[in-house]
């Protein structure tokens, strides 16, 4: 297929599933409709849940100081009105999670340094020396090249922030929205106890130790675009470097939220999009590389982050999820509407039979071709819409007549095929096969009174 018409297939298929997906949203902006569902709705344990996000969601406005007070209580109003409204409930309320953990990301800034937990310098380090008998994180920054910076910061800098919306758009176009919902779910309280832990365990980030060495460090400390600010300069703007020295997070080493997110990814791809599985790796293990080029985090980071998400992924994702309806498309929209364009031996993931010689056409891989070329199905019309055959011409034993094929051809009587007639007009059809219990009824069988089952001996003839 050519590249113009693969891509003109792309977007149609894009565009299809784009009208389905808006045709399957709940246009409503009754509050009301949303209190009727809430009367409805059959409470579980996990619906405790969301006590549990009231309560988080209370604290961090509460010592929020920017906004201040009374703007910051926009923030739990707009939610709430989201929330009622049934157009915008059926965005926010899957993706209550991911608020909670931006919500945590941003006001940790506010949390009393009396309170806050001494960040550990040493630790890390330590750890990687450990367990994997060297820095590898220093290995891989020693030598550097704007190549690979580029490398670096195109998983690091750019597809990172997009990655989790480019992944909701697929699931929303051509998966259940059960699949969508799960993703926002699972990816938000995966970033949500990420930040916990980094707020708890707070680790100083390998540019720290290139900077200040191994001296104690203190929440004074402004963050570092580190590696990071030689794309700044390559490109004559300061745009990381600013993003990363305001950020609310600056011991946030372990575990790698970055490798996390690439790691939960990959799994929720190669799991409902199994044919894009070896190119959402690819990308999560550059992504680990860059992590530790750049200096924003240690390999026992890399590796804490991506066991924290292959835990959410293996016990938040139900079972109902994990067989067939993976991948399935949403009710509304047809497989068929794809139209993949391969053959059934790639569809399949078989062998297509090749031929015996190379040039030959008298190869198996020939035969089959060309019997797929014969339209069995519009034979099996014709023959229906005509009369049927006289059995002895759909009988497999031919009273009186040789052994080859010959006599299945129905014949005029002067033995010469009749005119208009095709060869294979002696080839059964299904739907006969099929209505032989009720020809059956009616005395007829597709057996013939031809065929005899030898009698059984009796135990004297067997003993002789």
């Amino acid at each position: 297929m050519a590249f113009p018409q693969a891509v003109s297939r792309t977007l149609k298929v894009v565009w299809a599933a784009l009208l389905a997906g808006v045709a399957r949203l709940d246009k409503s902006f009754a509050p009301s409709d949303t209190l009727h569902r809430l009367s409805q709705h059959t409470f579980t344990l996990y619906d405790s849940i969301y006590i549990a996000h009231l309560a988080l969601a209370s604290f961090w406005i509460t010592i929020m100081q920017v906004p201040g007070f009374p703007l910051k209580l926009m923030i739990p109003t707009l939610y709430s009105v989201a929330v009622l409204i049934p157009f915008t409930s059926q965005f926010f309320v899957p993706a209550t999670p991911v608020f909670a953990w931006l919500l945590t990301f941003y006001s940790s800034r506010f949390i009393p340094d009396e309170y806050r937990p001494i960040p550990s310098v040493v630790l890390l380090p330590t750890l990687e020396s450990v367990l994997y008998g060297a820095n590898i994180s220093d290995i891989l920054t020693r030598w550097t090249h704007p190549l690979l910076d580029i490398l670096a910061w195109i998983p690091y800098g750019v597809v990172h922030f997009t990655m989790p919306f480019v992944v909701a758009a697929f699931f929303w176009l051509f998966r259940p929205k059960q699949v969508l919902h799960q993703w926002a779910r699972i990816f938000g309280y995966l970033n949500l106890v990420g930040v916990l832990v980094q707020i708890l365990l707070p680790c100083a980030p390998p540019w720290y130790e290139v900077i200040y060495g191994l001296t104690p460090a203190s929440y004074s400390v402004k963050g570092s675009a580190a590696g990071l600010a030689r794309i700044d300069r390559l490109f004559h703007s300061n745009g990381y470097t600013v993003t990363f020295s305001n950020s609310p997070v600056v011991f946030g080493a372990f575990p790698s939220l970055h490798s996390a997110n690439a790691t939960i990814e990959a799994l929720f791809l190669s799991h409902f999009f199994p044919h894009t599985t070896k190119y959402i790796w690819a990308y999560a293990g550059v992504l680990y590389w860059a992590t530790m080029y750049l200096t924003h985090h240690y390999l026992i980071d890399v590796v804490g982050g991506s066991c924290l998400a292959v835990f959410f992924f293996h016990v938040m994702l139900p079972d109902e999820l994990r067989g067939s309806i993976a991948l399935t498309y949403p009710p509304n929209f047809s497989h068929g509407v794809l139209g993949t364009g391969r053959s059934k031996y790639e569809i399949y993931d078989l062998d297509e039979p090749g031929p015996r010689a190379r040039g030959s056409r008298s190869g198996n891989g020939a035969i089959m071709r060309d019997a797929a070329d014969y339209d069995l199905e519009d034979l099996s019309d014709r023959e229906s819409d005509e009369e049927e055959f006289d059995i002895t011409y759909r009988s497999p034993v031919v009273p009186n007549g040789p052994a080859s094929a010959a006599p299945l051809m129905k014949s005029s009587a002067g033995g010469a095929a009749q005119p208009g007639k095709k060869s294979h007009r002696h080839t059964a059809s299904i739907a006969s096969l099929i209505r032989a219990e009720e020809r059956a009824e009616d005395g007829w069988s597709p057996i013939g009174g031809s065929f005899r089952l030898p009698p059984t001996p009796t135990r004297a003839e067997r003993e002789v």
